[in-house]
């Protein structure tokens, strides 16, 4: 399991652990900085051939996700009504879990171009 599908997982289950006073709210915000440096710490690859508008994709979206952790942090501790911020996150999860795939699916991709492919 890489240290990004760790924190994904870590936030998600932050996100569904029992909504109780402050604690939750610490809890989630120190889960969401872990995915925040798990992001930060994925680093740029050096876009060759035909994958590079792909890693580039990859870049930029990784910059949209961060984006949103860093809007969404103040608001999990300061919102009155906690559920909208929990829905937006829930849904921040899903996204993050989508490009963890496309990151994997690029990996893939570029292994089996360097081992020759499927013919």
């Amino acid at each position: 399991m890489t240290g990004l599908e760790h924190s994904i997982l870590g936030l998600k289950q932050a996100l569904n652990a029992p909504r109780r006073h402050h604690m939750w709210r610490w809890l989630v915000r120190h889960r969401m900085a872990g995915v925040k440096d798990a992001l930060t710490a994925q680093g740029a690859c050096d876009p060759d051939g035909w994958l590079a508008p792909r890693e580039l994709s990859l870049q930029r979206e990784c910059q949209a996700l961060l984006g949103r952790l860093t809007a969404l942090g103040p608001q999990v501790l300061t919102a009155p009504d906690i559920e909208p911020v929990r829905h937006e996150l829930l849904r921040l999860v899903s996204d993050l879990e989508h490009h963890r795939q496309r990151i994997n699916d690029l990996v893939y991709d570029s292994v089996s171009l360097e081992l020759g492919g499927s013919e």
